[in-house]
């Protein structure tokens, strides 16, 4: 990356009086401003009515605002370029880079920018495996809001639901109260006549045995008149004593079935009595049964009311579980913004760095171009010396190519004379070849100088014939 970035940089230095100066010549301050323009929204966030009309304070100031506002919108994009230069260390940013700028300052700003560009689009590539690790964060985060919305929303229906119940509610309650009263009334008057009943129960079983004990002793006084009268006499005054007896005895049994029919008087008005309280039970029963209903719907529309207040708290929990995952989620964000705190921090401190690097590089660059400008001449000219020898050089070098062709005509017409030549003595050496083999057989057993000459020329002519045949079979 620094490696990039010098090298960006230092083909912008060499190109400033080149490409870039040809971008820069007459139109630079138009085009600066438009690049600016461009470049410093994206990366610098407007403030409110920063764009907009002037206030009455510096319309106050100004004579004529129309003839300013030029001047204005260029000072507010400084304002704006120079906060954006100054948060990524280009310092020495003015307002004349704006008003005259120079080939070299546009190449210095252009610097800064592609730097950043670079150094920017370097660290997103490194956040970007953080960034994967919750690659549905957004998606997540707009589920989220759009369920806490539908919650919210359910929220206050459910809550307008319930203001718009609450007066039929409190009437019930209301209702349910006035209902519980009445039973308990109802109630109290049931305990009273019930022991209004067991009274006259007890009354009743009394005079029940009472009238089983009349009966009793009924039997008993039949009895021992049977018996008196088996032991009656005939004197007379056991006679009268008996019938005395018998006397005191029907007025006793005339006072107890007087007795037994006032008890019998008395138990059929108890049992008036009775039936009167049980009609009257009757309908107090039915009065409670139908009290009981209206109790047993008011305890249904409490049953449904305490329901609705529990799907209510469970929404409430589901709710702040949201919350709570939303706090997380913020929490982790948090985060995130603090590891890209520090790797701005990071960025700052690199970017001083490679700055000052930068800064060192250029001036030993500027140092060694200086250095190299005399050895740039002197291969120059070297190089003009080598041009000029290369030219010499080609220039002989067609003249030997059309020498060497000539000398080549020359050759071929000389071989082709001298094939013509040997075509034509061949026979006269095949002729003397043979004549030498006749020879060198009569001659064998005297030795003949002639023959010698004979002996000594064959051997050439056998030469001359066999590269004839060669050159034949070529």
């Amino acid at each position: 990356m620094t490696a990039t970035i010098g090298g960006m940089s230092s083909v912008l230095h060499k190109r400033a009086q080149g490409t870039v100066h040809l971008v820069v010549e007459e139109p630079v301050k138009e085009r600066e401003l438009r690049f600016v323009a461009r470049f410093t929204p994206t990366h610098t966030p407007s403030r409110d009515g920063e764009d907009g009309l002037l206030g009455f304070s510096d319309l106050e100031v100004l004579d004529n605002p129309e003839h300013h506002a030029e001047a204005i919108r260029v000072l507010r994009l400084y304002n704006k370029s120079q906060a954006f230069l100054d948060s990524i260390q280009f310092k020495d940013f003015t307002l004349a880079d704006f008003s005259r700028p120079t080939p070299r300052r546009v190449v210095e700003v252009l610097s800064a920018l592609i730097n950043f560009l670079f150094y920017r689009e370097e660290k997103v590539t490194l956040l970007q495996p953080i960034v994967s690790e919750t690659p549905d964060y957004h998606e997540r985060t707009l589920e989220l809001k759009a369920r806490m919305a539908q919650l919210q929303k359910e929220i206050g229906d459910h809550e307008l639901a319930e203001q718009m119940e609450e007066p039929m509610a409190q009437q019930l309650e209301a209702d349910v109260n006035a209902l519980q009263q009445k039973v308990q009334v109802y109630n109290k008057q049931q305990l009273a006549l019930r022991a209004k009943a067991a009274v006259i129960n007890d009354k009743k079983e009394e005079i029940h045995r009472k009238i089983t004990q009349a009966d009793f002793e009924l039997t008993k006084h039949a009895q021992e008149n049977s018996r008196l009268m088996s032991k009656l006499v005939k004197s007379p005054e056991k006679v009268q004593r008996a019938l005395e007896e018998k006397k005191s005895a029907r007025a006793k049994l005339k006072e107890s079935e007087k007795i037994a029919m006032q008890n019998d008087q008395e138990k059929s008005a108890a049992l008036e009595i009775r039936n009167k309280a049980h009609e009257k039970l009757t309908k107090q029963h039915s009065k409670i049964q139908d009290v009981h209903e209206q109790l047993v719907a008011a305890k249904t529309v409490e049953k449904e009311v305490k329901a609705r207040k529990a799907k209510l708290n469970d929404e409430s929990v589901s709710v702040m579980s949201f919350d709570a995952q939303i706090v997380d989620w913020q929490g982790k964000v948090h985060e995130m913004e603090e590891r890209l705190k520090g790797k701005v921090k990071e960025r700052n401190q690199i970017i001083a760095d490679e700055n000052q690097k930068l800064g060192a590089l250029s001036s030993e660059t500027e140092g060694k171009l200086r250095c190299l400008e005399p050895r740039e001449k002197k291969v120059e000219a070297t190089i003009a010396k080598a041009s000029n020898l290369c030219s010499e050089a080609a220039s002989s070098r067609t003249a030997a190519t059309a020498e060497q062709q000539k000398i080549h005509a020359k050759f071929n017409s000389i071989v082709k004379a001298f094939n013509t030549y040997m075509d034509s003595v061949d026979p006269f050496l095949e002729r003397v070849e043979e004549v030498g083999r006749q020879s060198a057989g009569e001659g064998a057993s005297a030795p003949d100088p002639s023959a010698a000459v004979t002996t000594k020329t064959t051997p050439r002519a056998s030469a001359m014939s066999k590269k004839s045949r060669a050159r034949k079979r070529t």
